[in-house]
């Protein structure tokens, strides 16, 4: 039976190649996704613990006895610890948040972290000195900082801001900017410099002052001497740490930054995986199809088979090994190609801000896509190959290889109806009703209804080529009609061809209808609610904002400008509350405040404007007065006007009120964003105006100045990148979905030779039987399309309503363009699939009409 395959194999090689390859592609998709993301996380954890070998142990601030806030370790501590025995020497750490500027006074840097630590080279005794070199950085260009007005940089960031050795470098760390001199370029571990972020090395004094208090340090690593292991001189360090002090080895630091870095990278690797897996399901509809219409063109062939003795297992048993050669040989050089893929995509995207190392090919990822790519093939021709046992040896004798076409009534249709109905209904379930669980109910739901509708394909394809029927008779009278006929003469065929292009479209429609929701969201939430031209908001974590700052924005020339000052702690009518305060005459002009009663002119009469969810919440109407309370001070406040407002606004507050009023119980209220408006006869919004408000404000990097573009990709920037990302990872569903139409249309001009002989014999031109082709491919790829989208919609609304208990505001917006972008691209693949079976079906000979069967 073994060699039986083989033959049958070799001498179906061609018919068998579009299988072959949507093996390829779904193992190559998964082997790469493995891959690279295993590659990734190795990376990331190795770069996140390297240097914590070097260090036995850190020594560090767990908590102070009182509960506040730790203000550190004493500097002399380090001089003690290193005449620890068995300690070679130790090394004062004070870290915090430092921006860099570029040569235009732009922030440096991919990441979020932008960090700042002090230089600290030990010396003869073992402790920090001046006379040696620290151990955690090795110098490419000059040479670690030695006066207070010094600085040095990481090669990465030097290498961006075009600096070298000597030049001016303005840095802010959140207290005033300052200019430094560069006095050297160096690299570091990968635990110190984070992906794509900055480092800057300051002078110990100056990082102290920046950082922490003079005479406190953060930490202190501590290395030891040969023959002494971490966890004993740990043992020995704890002995003389002050309270709310911990000594924990390097070692340990070192696991838990692996791991943190590890689970950073296995988010994208599950989702590369769920793609992979996605494009398998999809490859399986290609594979049986393939599996179905091989039968039916080899049935004289099978039951000769039967006719010389073998029995219907035997027969099946020869299917199957058919389609184990095929999985198997297609699953290695899928594995090949994908393990090439994830080398290329490592080598490419292994830059500053991502992490690269050597390719991690591991047995489990070897033999596991060896065994989805063969395993889905032998899944996959299950059922044909079922079909081809009750093959009766008669069939041999007959005059014809080409089966009774499938209908589409049939129990798979009934059981088809019925899972729809139910997946359906429980999606419904899960949209409307089912709690904390809706999301889990949902998925259930959708795999029942996706299900069901690839089984009730072939019976809604007559219906809609019914629809599209009387279009086509206008376009194209002999050659639409002919492609109708075709296309509904094996609804099966028909339907299994659409089902990819449907299941590629559920999940693109669906993943369009969530972002494009999600960023109408975001933008009602972002930008929506401020009319100003510029928003100021610290770009470090260290970074402050301050009324100074507010006075020296409004410097700009013709700008208008107003913080908003959060103040909290509040009891305002009994119920806790947070004011922000506004400068009232300027607000109207920045921030968007829909009235639904009273006047914003109110806040220059001392009263306070709500947000109307707040306004509901409390039983407030415009009018009353309201008792408050902060601390020790009370008094009582009017309520001005109420405003229309989505609680998860980043900008718009619950409560609005003037600096004056809000001044009265709190002195030093904490600025939020500064919003700036600039006046269009100064020359608005531009390069001039925006250089002129950095400026103002200090030329700061810690302070960051977005224009509304700006703003947007702050917050909603990330959604539409992430979306790209899976609307690329979907193009590959797509690509196979677009070789099972060309797979069965191939197949069916096999088939229909001596039909399409026919037609030729009585009238049909070339050019003619080229376009049939290409309508029935029109046809397949609209419908699957269609019914993709339409499932997609219902799955996008379905999981937009378990957001909006928790996002309120959230609303379903139906991307037209986008999903009418989606149909045309399937059905443009549908038409470039039909490319070779069209030219192969006009090279039909007209001779073939009169041939023997």
């Amino acid at each position: 039976m073994f060699r039986t395959a083989l033959r049958n194999v070799l001498a179906h090689k061609a018919r068998l190649l579009m299988t072959a390859l949507a093996v390829v592609l779904g193992v190559a998709f998964a082997t790469g996704s493995l891959v690279f993301s295993q590659t990734r996380s190795d990376a990331a954890a190795e770069q996140a613990s390297a240097g914590y070998d070097r260090i036995a142990v850190n020594v560090g601030v767990d908590a102070v006895p009182d509960g506040g806030a730790p203000t550190g370790l004493d500097e002399r501590l380090a001089s003690r610890l290193a005449r620890v025995p068995g300690v070679a020497h130790a090394a004062n750490r004070v870290d915090g948040s430092a921006a860099v500027a570029d040569r235009t006074g732009r922030l440096l840097g991919d990441g979020d972290s932008h960090r700042g630590s002090n230089y600290a080279p030990a010396d003869r005794h073992g402790t920090e000195g001046t006379d040696g070199t620290d151990p955690a950085y090795r110098f490419t260009a000059g040479h670690g900082p030695t006066h207070d007005d010094e600085i040095a940089l990481d090669a990465s960031t030097a290498a961006r801001g075009g600096y070298r050795v000597g030049d001016r470098v303005r840095v802010g760390t959140g207290q005033a900017a300052a200019t430094y001199r560069l006095s050297g370029v160096f690299r570091s571990d990968g635990h110190r410099l984070t992906d794509g972020g900055t480092l800057t090395l300051f002078t110990t004094r100056t990082a102290q002052r920046l950082f922490a208090t003079p005479g406190h340090v953060q930490s202190i690593e501590l290395a030891a001497e040969s023959g002494i292991s971490a966890p004993e001189l740990a043992e020995r360090v704890e002995k003389l740490l002050p309270k709310g002090a911990g000594a924990v080895t390097g070692a340990t630091l070192g696991r838990i930054q692996a791991n943190l870095a590890s689970s950073d990278q296995d988010t994208m690797g599950q989702i590369l995986l769920g793609f992979s897996l996605v494009a398998m399901f999809v490859a399986a509809f290609l594979i049986s199809n393939t599996f179905t219409m091989l039968i039916g063109r080899r049935t004289r062939e099978l039951a000769l088979l039967r006719l010389l003795g073998a029995s219907g297992r035997q027969v099946r048993r020869i299917l199957l090994a058919e389609s184990v050669l095929v999985g198997s040989v297609a699953s290695a050089l899928g594995l090949l190609i994908g393990t090439g893929v994830a080398a290329a995509l490592n080598r490419l995207l292994g830059t500053a801000s991502s992490p690269t190392g050597p390719l991690v090919l591991s047995p489990a990822t070897l033999l596991g896509t060896m065994l989805l790519g063969t395993a889905t093939t032998v899944v996959a021709a299950w059922l044909p190959a079922r079909r081809a046992m009750s093959i009766a040896p008669v069939t041999a004798l007959t005059g014809s290889d080409t089966p009774t076409p499938a209908t589409a009534r049939s129990p798979r249709t009934a059981v088809g109806a019925a899972l729809t109905g139910i997946g359906v209904l429980v999606v419904v379930y899960g949209a409307v009703g089912a709690g904390p669980d809706a999301r889990t109910v949902i998925g259930l739901g959708t795999l029942l209804a996706v299900v069901g509708v690839l089984g009730l394909i072939p019976l809604l394809a007559r219906p809609f080529v019914a629809v599209l029927r009387p279009l086509l008779l206008r376009i194209s009278p002999v050659q639409g009609v002919l492609a109708t006929r075709n296309t509904t003469r094996d609804p099966r065929r028909t339907g299994a061809t659409a089902a990819a292009l449907t299941v590629a479209l559920a999940l693109a429609s669906g993943l369009s209808v969530l972002g494009a929701s999600a960023s109408h969201y975001l933008e009602r939430a972002t930008t929506h609610d401020f009319t100003a031209d510029y928003l100021v908001k610290p770009a470090v974590d260290s970074a402050r904002l301050t009324a100074a700052n507010t006075k020296a924005a409004a410097g700009t020339p013709g700008a208008t400008v107003s913080g908003l000052n959060q103040s909290t702690g509040y009891v305002l009518g009994g119920s806790p509350a947070v004011l922000t305060g506004v400068d009232p005459t300027a607000v109207g002009r920045l921030m968007r405040y829909e009235l639904v009663g009273g006047s914003l002119d109110a806040l220059t009469r001392g009263r306070i404007a709500v947000a109307d969810y707040k306004a509901k919440e409390a039983g407030w109407h415009v009018g009353q007065s309201l008792p408050v309370r902060r601390g020790g001070k009370s008094g009582r406040v009017t309520v001005g006007a109420i405003y229309r407002a989505d609680p998860q606004s980043n900008l718009l507050p619950s409560i609005t009120a003037a600096d004056s009023l809000v001044a009265r119980y709190d002195e030093s209220p904490h600025t939020h964003v500064i919003l700036v408006a600039t006046d269009r006869t100064s020359g608005g919004a531009s390069p001039a105006t925006y250089s002129a408000l950095t400026h103002a404000l200090g030329d700061d990097p810690a302070l960051a100045v977005l224009d509304r573009s700006a703003v947007e990709d702050e917050y909603s920037g990330d959604i539409g990148d992430q979306l790209d990302i899976f609307y690329a990872l979907l193009t590959m569903a797509a690509l196979i979905a677009g070789l099972g139409v060309t797979n069965t249309l191939a197949l069916s001009v096999l088939e229909r030779q001596k039909e399409i002989g026919t037609l030729r014999a009585v009238g049909l031109a070339r050019a003619q039987v080229t376009r049939m082709i290409r309508w029935e491919a029109l046809i397949v790829g609209a419908f699957g399309a269609t019914l993709g989208t339409l499932l997609g919609i219902f799955l996008g609304w379905a999981l937009g309503r378990t957001l909006q208990d928790t996002v309120s505001g959230y609303t379903l917006v139906l991307p037209w363009g986008r999903l009418a972008a989606g149909i045309a691209l399937a059905m443009t693949i549908a038409l470039l699939a039909s490319l070779w079976p069209a030219r192969k079906a006009s090279r039909v000979a007209i001779t073939t009409a009169t041939s023997a069967a």
